[in-house]
């Protein structure tokens, strides 16, 4: 398998004033990790752990400190103008909150074409297309078009979002705990969807979680993060039924039955 995303030695920090003393928190902490073009990978760890901050240091939504992200071999973070430029195409982020992700002033519309507009020259038919095909491949239709973002329930919010994550066909997709603020019969569906579209889209995805039961059904390897540091990796079948550090195993022994099949 090729190499899609590389991290070497990544730290990123947060500056905080308590009491009017300023301090350093270490988010990031010298993580090194790779995922394969066409697997879902899972990073996995409680709440506060640095997830979500490593996923946004890879969509350059939050600065580094120190180390490189490479995509196909290139570091994102010494990039020339027109590199930069296909980054946003082929990276894209699906967040948390589908409420809060989704501009509540703007049509479905405009919400899955304004990406196109800023980065693609096509004529309108051909938008329009591919608004059309993405939608399909998430379970909406064309009826949603005129609708705002408030008019929908959470689950086809989060349709909506992943739909505006695909339209550019990103080679990658990084899902920052996209079920967490679901019910869980709606849960089931997008983990479902993810799993379909990765196949048929040939996506590869960067998974980020704090719920072991999901990962175990959706994953191919996984990371667990604590503190900042990616403290074991492997496959996903081999560390549910092997783990080896024992914050893993404390993880581990906190999940319910699976439920998703």
């Amino acid at each position: 398998m090729n190499e899609l995303l590389e991290l070497k030695n990544l730290t990123v920090e947060y500056k905080s004033i308590k009491d009017d003393i300023k301090s350093t928190v270490v988010a990031v902490n010298d993580v090194s990790l790779k995922i394969y073009g066409g697997e879902i990978y899972a990073l996995a760890g409680e709440s506060g752990c640095g997830k979500s901050t490593l996923a946004k240091s890879v969509m350059k939504l939050v600065s580094t400190k120190n180390g490189e992200i490479l995509f196909e071999g290139k570091n994102i973070l010494n990039q020339n103008s027109y590199e930069k430029s296909l980054y946003p195409k082929n990276v894209q982020m699906i967040f948390q909150n589908p409420y809060s992700s989704l501009n509540p002033k703007m049509k479905i519309k405009q919400i899955l074409q304004e990406p196109l507009d800023i980065n693609t020259k096509l004529k309108q038919a051909e938008k329009d297309e591919l608004i059309e095909k993405v939608l399909d491949d998430v379970g909406l239709t064309c009826e949603c078009l005129n609708l705002y973002p408030h008019e929908f329930s959470g689950g086809q919010r989060q349709r909506i979002a992943i739909a505006r994550a695909l339209i550019l066909n990103p080679k990658l997709i990084i899902a920052d705990e996209p079920v967490s603020a679901l019910d869980a019969s709606i849960q089931a569906q997008i983990i479902n969807l993810l799993k379909d579209l990765r196949l048929k889209r040939n996506l590869t995805i960067l998974f980020i979680s704090h719920d072991m039961n999901v990962i175990k059904y959706l994953a191919d390897r996984t990371g667990i993060m604590c503190e900042g540091k990616l403290v074991e990796e492997n496959y996903t079948s081999t560390l549910f039924k092997l783990p080896k550090e024992e914050y893993t195993k404390k993880l581990l022994s906190s999940i319910p039955s699976l439920i998703y099949s």
